[in-house]
Order: structure tokens, then C-alpha cells, then sequence
């Protein structure tokens, strides 16, 4: 072949070298340029060269868009990039955080506090192999995940995509990026991006450095510690993610002692990439730039010159695109960002897409549609829920306990708003942005789940609000009530009060004085539950957000497994434990300890 960059058989380093010693600047910048599908025109992306697209929470091609639909639409963008001078594939990304959540039918598995609950690095990576093919049924090329945060505050609203507040499981669970990309092979290159094939993804470990220790868990806050400790906690498991060969990893929106992550030369060049030698691409959150000056976006110049400089690689620009080519050209050629710099931007780009085979490969493998929601991944989702729930109670005399229940009850109760809503059972992330209510995709809920576990002659009688009334009118021989909290994402998620919603306590309350209540929380966190109400329940499972497999929720409570899993975070009696000083979160009374978890033997 003429040109060494379109042959294979080259070295990779080779392969780079050669392409980027053909581009222009406009060229070399439209590389490091990531744009969102709503405004990703076919003339742009040819003419500009645009490095990637991406889909925002929730921006698909329409609504319940099929894996098939997805693909259609990103064929057509890489088609588009295809016809460019130099013929550079573009690489598309999406927030594939618990199977590939945006698309309708995809699997949904249990949000990663569930899985940091199962202590399983197995079921971690086999999930990553699951979601990958999944995600590229779809076209797709690259997933905004796994997120590594350590979470030490619960109020934080992204706590639901963290394993655990714990260092060490959540570099345990980090083996999902085996699972994404494929494990490399022994002797491969320390920080060198590996993608295994054709059915692999890009992974992107997120969010550098310390999101998970803000003060007062704020999204997008500061981080107080000393470097040292911002070591030891939050940065370890990428040192785990740069051994397994991942791609990409992105910047924090947060701070570390009033330094913004985005604009840190010290954490994302002197230590991320000379120190820890990751080779791949640092990319920016989204309009992550914008929020490097106020007003948001104000001196967009400044806050560009900022990023590129510190050593962000690829810019989540989203929208305004053009303006950002632009003035990145200008800083270049004044001088305010060097040359060098843009270059080894686009050196790490193109090093991840050969990686990825993409110039190999750049279309969709629709042969892997018929995988997307298949039986197999949805056993290991519902392996996963049964993994993944925690029993906090069982029984008000420890020498009777309650569950497992039986199957062959009389009369059921089923209460609580969390009992058969699907888009509640997912949490965030799912079909949106920050998720929402109803039958958003195909699955099975908790009351659907206990109508297929229970014997025919079972009477199963479902509301969402009970009445004292059918309480107190028929003879139940016990209540499942399933409560929790409404879907959130990110600063949507902030709360300072870790309340059960909906009137969560009320409805236990009623339930409770009157019939043996089990109780499964849905949540993405510890939730404050008050003595008293403690009390009156028989038995309580925290379920997290198990994603679409109820039935791994009936597997449990009924018996047919037992439960394995153990709290990935301290459960707080109050809130204002989280703001005394302690030597950890877990050193503080806890209504549960970390680690804490029963079992039916």
C-alpha cells in the first residue's frame, strides 16, 4: 500500500507517525474535536475532520430506537468521516454505564454500587464482555465507563456509578475493563490503549481525580486532601485501569484544593501521563471547558488554551464546535498553545482508533444484533441482582427470622411506587439522562417477578399507595413493599437529606403495624431510616438499582439463592454523621458497618 498509516500489517507507532505527518492544522484539530449527533451535519464532519460523536444521555435517532436504528445512524456519520481528505474514521461514544443504557432492549445490569456489593472482579468483567457487544451491536465504538470514583459522602449524586467508598473494592472492580475491551496479552505494554477485536469497545475511566471526595459530596466541588492522600484513595484504581490497557480516561468537572481537574497540567500531564504512563487519550466531560471561567463559557478562548494546555487530548465540545476550532487555530498560531502540544493530542487519538481497528472496521457488525437482550445476558444481569442484594434484617427475633418467604402464600401484598415501575428499578442513566418512570424498555419488574415465582393458587394484590381499608379487609400472610428513590443523575442527585421520597415512611409505617412486612429499598445509596421504623419492618434488603432483571430480586427473598451480597458503603444512622470528623467514613457509629450483610445460614 502507498500510505504506511492504511496498512495493517504496520506497527502501530508507525501507522501514527505516518498520518499524522499528512495532516494540517485544521486537520490535527478537528481530530481532537467531539461533537453531538444533533448537530453532527455530514459537510462537517468530512470537511472538518471531525475525530468523534457522541450521544448525550437520552439523544438517540428517535424514541425506543431499536440496536438496528443505532447503527443506521452511525454508519451514516462514519460514512461521512470516511469521505474526508485522509479517510480518518470517527469514533462514537456513548454512556454505556450499566449495559448499553440508551438503547431500547439492551440489557440494563445493576448500577455499580449494586455490583461493588458483590465483591465479584469475575462477574465485573463478564458484565463489560456483555455490555461491549451490545454497545457494538449499535455501531458504537467507545463507552464513557467504567467510573472509578471512591465515594466518601453519600449526599454526592453520582454515588448510585460508584463501587464502593472503599479503595480497595472498587480496584477490584475494576476488571470491567478487561471485560470492555479484552484482556491483553502478557507482556503488553504498560499504558498502552489495548482493544482486543471486533467485539470489544473502547472504555473510558472517569472521572480524574477525586470526584468522589468533594466536600459535602458536591457535584463538580472541591476536593480537600493532600496529595498524598488523593494518591492513596482516589487515584489507585487507575493505576489498575492503566494496567489493563485502558484507552481513554476522563477529567473531573470537580476541583482539588481549588484547582480545577480540567485545566491541572500537574494531575493530568506531570503525573497521569509522565508518572503513570498512560498512553491513550485524556478526554474532557462534557462542556467541561465551558466551566473553566465565569460566566460559564465567558472567555472561551481562555478556558480552551487552559484545557489543551494542561494536557486535555479530545474536547467533549458538544455544541458550539466551530467556535472551538476556531479559536484553538488562533492560539496555535499565536503561539499560545504549542504545536507540540496538538500534536501529541492527536498522536494519542489516532494511537486509540488503530488500536480499536477502526480503520480495519469502521462500519457497524450487524451480525451481532440478535445478541442485544438475549437470554445469556440477561441470566447474568439477573446473577448479578441476586449478587447484589444486601439483607440488613431478617426477623425482629433473631432466633425466628422471616425470610425466605414462601411461594405458596395464601395472600400477598405488594406495595410501594418501586413495586412495578421498570424506569424506577434502572435508576439514571437509563433511556435519559437522568432516567425516569414507567416501561421504558423491555424488562421485568418486582411485582412482575413475584407473580411468576409464586404458586398458582397465590393471591397477589398490588397498590402503589395501599388503604387502610385493604389492609385491614384482608387476611395477608405478609407485605412486600418496595420504596425508594425517583432516578437522578449527577447535581440532580445532590441531596442533603437522604429522606426515603415519596413517603417512603409512611407507607412502611401503615403496612407495617399490621401485616409481616419485608421491605426492598431502591436506591443508588444509604437512605436515613429512622429507629422506629426499623423497627416494625420483619425483614429489609437494600436492592440498589438492579436494572431490568427483577426476577433476581424474587431469586432471593423466596429462597431459591441466598444472599451474597455486602455493603459496599457505611450506612449512616443521620446525615450529620457524614460532617464529624472521623479517620473514614465507617468510623462513625454506623447503623451498618461497611461490609455488613446477612445470609440464610
Amino acid at each position: 500500500m502507498a500510505c504506511v498509516y492504511k496498512n495493517p500489517n504496520e506497527p502501530i507507532e508507525a501507522r501514527v507517525k505516518d498520518l499524522l505527518s499528512r495532516l494540517t492544522l485544521k486537520e490535527k484539530i478537528g481530530q481532537m474535536t467531539q461533537i453531538e449527533r444533533s448537530v453532527a451535519a455530514s459537510s462537517a464532519i468530512r470537511d472538518l475532520s471531525i475525530g468523534s460523536i457522541l450521544s448525550a444521555g437520552g439523544s438517540a435517532p428517535f424514541e425506543n430506537a431499536l440496536s438496528s436504528d443505532w447503527a443506521d445512524m452511525v454508519d451514516g456519520f462514519q460514512k461521512s468521516a470516511l469521505q474526508s481528505r485522509l479517510g480518518i474514521p470517527l469514533i462514537y461514544g456513548i454512556d454505556a454505564v450499566h449495559g448499553n443504557n440508551n438503547v431500547y432492549g439492551a440489557t440494563i445490569f445493576p448500577h455499580n454500587v449494586g455490583l461493588g456489593a458483590t465483591r465479584d472482579s469475575d462477574l465485573a468483567r463478564r458484565i463489560g464482555a456483555a455490555t461491549a457487544l451490545e454497545v457494538k451491536a449499535s455501531g458504537i465504538h467507545y463507552s464513557f465507563a467504567p467510573c472509578v470514583a471512591v465515594c466518601r459522602d453519600p449526599r454526592w449524586g453520582r454515588c448510585y456509578e460508584c463501587y464502593s467508598e472503599d479503595t480497595e473494592i472498587v480496584r477490584k472492580m475494576t476488571s470491567i475493563v478487561s471485560g470492555l475491551q479484552g484482556q491483553p496479552p502478557q507482556g503488553h505494554e504498560h499504558g498502552y490503549p489495548f482493544v482486543a477485536g471486533r467485539n470489544n469497545v473502547i472504555a473510558c475511566a472517569k472521572h480524574f481525580v477525586g470526584d468522589g471526595g468533594t466536600d459535602k459530596g458536591a457535584n463538580e466541588g472541591n476536593t480537600i486532601l493532600s496529595y498524598e492522600d488523593l494518591e492513596r484513595i482516589h487515584m489507585a484504581p487507575y493505576l489498575d485501569c492503566i494496567s489493563q490497557g485502558v484507552s481513554t480516561i476522563m477529567a473531573s468537572y470537580s476541583s482539588w484544593n481549588g484547582r480545577q481537574l480540567h485545566a491541572d497540567h500537574f494531575l493530568l500531564t506531570e503525573i497521569l501521563k509522565n508518572k503513570l504512563g498512560f498512553k491513550g487519550f485524556v478526554i474532557s466531560d462534557w462542556e467541561g471547558l465551558d466551566r473553566l471561567c465565569h460566566p460559564r463559557g465567558s472567555n472561551y478562548r481562555y478556558c480552551i488554551s487552559s484545557a489543551v494546555n494542561a494536557g486535555i487530548d479530545m474536547v467533549m465540545v458538544a455544541l458550539r464546535f466551530e467556535l472551538f476550532i476556531e479559536e484553538l487555530t488562533s492560539l496555535v498560531e499565536s503561539g499560545e498553545v504549542p504545536l507540540s502540544r496538538i500534536d501529541d493530542a492527536v498522536e494519542r487519538i489516532l494511537r486509540v482508533k488503530f488500536a480499536a481497528g477502526l480503520f480495519e472496521f469502521p462500519l457497524s457488525d450487524r451480525s451481532l444484533l440478535d445478541i442485544v437482550g438475549c437470554k445469556p445476558h440477561r441470566d447474568l444481569a439477573r446473577e448479578a441482582v441476586q449478587k447484589s442484594l444486601v439483607l440488613l434484617k431478617n426477623g425482629k427475633d433473631l432466633s425466628k427470622p422471616f425470610l425466605p418467604l414462601s411461594k405458596n402464600a395464601k395472600r400477598i401484598l405488594v406495595a410501594g411506587k418501586h413495586a412495578d415501575d421498570l424506569g424506577y428499578q434502572c435508576g439514571g442513566w437509563t433511556k435519559t439522562w437522568y432516567g425516569c418512570s414507567g416501561r421504558i424498555t423491555i424488562g421485568t419488574t418486582i411485582l412482575d417477578a413475584v407473580k411468576a415465582t409464586v404458586g398458582a393458587e397465590t393471591e397477589v394484590i398490588y397498590e402503589k399507595y395501599p388503604s387502610k381499608d385493604t389492609i385491614e379487609h384482608n387476611e395477608f400472610s405478609f407485605a412486600i413493599v418496595a420504596v425508594g428513590e425517583a432516578p437522578y443523575a449527577e447535581s440532580l442527585g445532590d441531596n442533603s437529606e437522604l429522606a426515603i421520597p415519596f413517603n417512603g415512611a409512611d407507607i412502611i409505617s401503615l403496612v407495617a403495624e399490621r401485616i409481616p412486612t419485608l421491605v426492598v429499598l431502591i436506591s443508588g445509596r444509604p437512605l436515613v431510616l429512622e429507629p422506629r421504623l426499623l423497627e416494625k419492618i420483619d425483614a429489609l434488603v437494600a436492592a440498589w438499582l438492579p436494572g431490568s432483571e427483577g426476577e433476581g430480586i424474587t431469586d432471593v427473598i423466596f429462597g431459591s439463592h441466598d444472599f451474597k451480597g455486602k455493603l459496599p458503603v457505611t450506612w449512616i444512622r443521620r446525615v450529620q454523621q457524614l460532617d464529624q470528623p472521623t479517620d473514614g467514613v465507617n468510623s462513625c457509629e454506623p447503623l451498618f458497618p461497611l461490609g455488613f450483610g446477612l445470609t440464610y445460614n
